[in-house]
C-alpha cells in the first residue's frame, strides 16, 4: 500500500476540552515520509513535535507529548482520525496547545480529512510488525498486542462498579473506522467531575462534548450512537495512542478497560521488543547464519568460521569443495610450514600430528551433520573414533583432502562418520568417528 496525505489545507475552530482555549486547527499536506507533526504557530519559532512514546509527558485523560518549551495536550482524536483514515504524512497546525474536542468523536476530525481529499503518494507504506506477544497491566486492567497480518483490535469497556459493560471486536480499514469508530464520543462518570476539575481537566467540557455516566443513567444530548459507545471510543483512543509509534501498526490488541496511561505503556513494551529484536538481528549477522543451509554444496572459510566453534589454531579445514548429498563431504586442509604445532612435531623434520588429521575428519563429519538437521547455534561434540589408521606422513606443502560419509545417524543428535584423508590421491590416514549435536551458547 502506498503512503497517503491530504490534498488541500482545511481548517476547523473550537474549545479545547480540558484548557477551555479557543484554538484553530489546520490540516497540512506533507511530503512523503514526514509523517504525522504537531506545529505550535503560537510560540515563537512555531516549534514541531512528532508523536513519540518518548516525548509523553501526561496521560491523566488525555495523552499529552513535550518537547522543552513546546506542548501539545490531547492529541489522541486526531491521530485517531489520521490513522483510521489511512493518512501518513500531515502538518498539524494549531494556535493553541490543544485541538478543539468537537463533539468529543473523531467524527469531525474524519470530515476535515474527507474534505482536504486524501491522495496516495509514490512511497511505499511501511508497518510496525511484532516479533512476539506484548503485553502490559495495571491493576484490573490490561492490553495485549499479538502478531498479525492486518490491524485488528479488540476492547472490553467497564467502570468500577460493573456497570455499562461493553465489548467490540472490529478489523480496523478507513471503512469500518469511518463508520464504526470515529463517531463514537468520550465520556465520563459523574463523580469525576469534580476530581479533574481540581486537577485542571475538563475546563472547556459540556454535554456537547461529551457523555456523562450517573449511575445506571446516561445523560448526553443526543441517544448513544451505538449500543456498545463507549468500548468504541476506547478502541479510537486505542487507535489514536498506538500513532506514538510514529507509523502504523499491524496487531491484533485486545484490551480490557484501557487508558491512555497503558496504551502509552504498551508503545514503550512494542519500542523495547522492536529494539531488542533488531539488536539480535544484527548480532546473529555479525555472526553469520551459524549454519549450514541446504541448499550450500561448498563453504569458503568464513562459512566455516561461522558453522563450527573451533578458531585458531584448531581450524582444522580451510574449505568444503562439495557436498553432493546430504551424506558425503569433501573438504580440503592446506598444511604449511606456519602451522604452529611444527614447532615441536618434529623440529628438523616437521610432521602433521595424525591425532590432527583425525580432528579434521570430525570437523569435516561434523559440517556434514549440521548441514543435514539445517539447525542454528549447534556444535557438534567430538565424541570417538575407532578403525583409526596411518598410512604416510604428511609434511607442509601437503593439500590433505578429506572425505567423510555419514554411515549411522540417531535422531538428528548421534552422527557416526567414515573418514579418510588423501595426499594426491593417496590414503594418508583413514577412521571411523563417532559425534553428538549439541545446543550452543545463547545470544541473549
Amino acid at each position: 500500500m502506498k503512503q497517503r496525505t491530504i490534498l488541500r489545507d482545511v481548517s476547523v475552530k473550537g474549545k479545547a476540552l480540558h484548557t477551555g482555549e479557543e484554538v484553530t486547527l489546520t490540516l497540512k499536506p506533507a511530503p512523503e515520509n514526514h509523517g504525522i507533526v504537531f506545529r505550535r504557530v503560537d510560540l515563537y519559532g512555531k516549534p514541531e513535535l512528532k508523536p513519540d512514546v518518548s516525548l509523553v509527558s501526561d496521560v491523566v485523560r488525555s495523552t499529552t507529548i513535550s518537547n522543552g518549551h513546546a506542548k501539545v495536550h490531547t492529541i489522541e482524536h486526531v491521530l485517531s482520525a489520521l490513522h483510521g483514515c489511512a493518512i501518513d504524512n500531515a502538518v498539524v497546525e494549531m494556535d493553541a496547545s490543544e485541538p478543539p474536542i468537537l463533539d468529543g468523536s473523531a467524527k469531525h476530525y474524519v470530515n476535515l480529512i474527507n474534505q482536504a481529499e486524501p491522495v496516495e503518494q509514490e512511497a511505499e507504506r511501511t508497518y510496525i510488525e511484532l516479533v512476539e506477544p506484548i503485553s502490559v497491566t495495571k491493576g484490573a486492567s490490561s492490553i495485549i498486542a499479538l502478531p498479525c497480518d492486518h490491524f485488528k483490535v479488540t476492547c472490553t469497556s467497564a467502570d468500577d462498579r460493573g456497570i455499562h459493560t461493553q465489548h467490540v471486536s472490529l478489523e480496523i480499514d478507513p471503512e469500518s473506522y469511518i463508520a464504526q469508530i470515529a463517531p463514537a464520543r468520550t465520556f465520563t462518570i459523574y463523580e469525576d467531575i469534580e476530581e479533574l476539575l481540581k486537577l485542571g481537566k475538563i475546563q472547556g467540557g459540556s454535554l456537547d462534548s461529551a457523555i456523562v455516566i450517573k449511575g445506571d443513567k446516561i445523560l448526553s444530548k443526543e441517544p448513544l450512537r451505538f449500543k456498545e459507545e463507549f468500548a468504541r471510543h476506547k478502541v479510537l483512543d486505542v487507535i489514536g495512542d498506538l500513532m506514538l509509534l510514529g507509523r502504523p501498526i499491524k496487531a491484533h490488541i485486545v484490551a480490557v478497560r484501557p487508558s491512555h496511561a497503558l496504551n502509552a505503556e504498551l508503545c514503550k513494551a512494542i519500542v523495547e521488543s522492536l529494539a531488542r529484536a533488531k539488536k539480535k538481528e544484527a548480532k546473529k549477522d555479525a555472526k553469520g547464519p551459524q549454519q549450514v543451509m541446504a541448499h550450500e554444496t561448498a563453504l569458503d572459510i568464513r562459512r566455516i568460521l561461522d558453522t563450527l566453534p573451533h578458531r585458531y589454531p584448531f581450524v582444522m579445514i580451510d574449505r568444503v569443495i562439495d557436498m553432493p548429498n546430504p551424506d558425503e563431504l569433501t573438504a580440503i586442509k592446506n598444511v604449511t610450514i606456519n602451522e604452529p604445532y611444527f614447532m615441536g612435531h618434529f623440529p628438523g623434520q616437521p610432521v602433521m600430528p595424525g591425532v590432527l588429521q583425525i580432528e579434521a575428519m570430525a570437523q569435516a563429519a561434523g559440517i556434514l551433520m549440521l548441514r543435514r538437521i539445517s539447525s542454528a547455534n549447534k556444535i557438534a561434540f567430538f565424541m570417538s573414533c575407532d578403525k583409526v589408521k596411518f598410512r604416510r606422513a604428511v609434511i607442509p606443502g601437503d593439500v590433505v583432502v578429506i572425505n567423510v560419509k555419514l554411515t549411522k545417524n540417531r535422531g538428528n543428535k548421534i552422527g557416526v562418520a567414515a573418514g579418510t584423508c588423501k595426499v594426491d590421491g593417496k590414503v594418508v590416514s583413514s577412521a571411523e568417528l563417532m559425534f553428538t549435536i549439541v545446543d550452543g551458547a545463547s545470544d541473549t
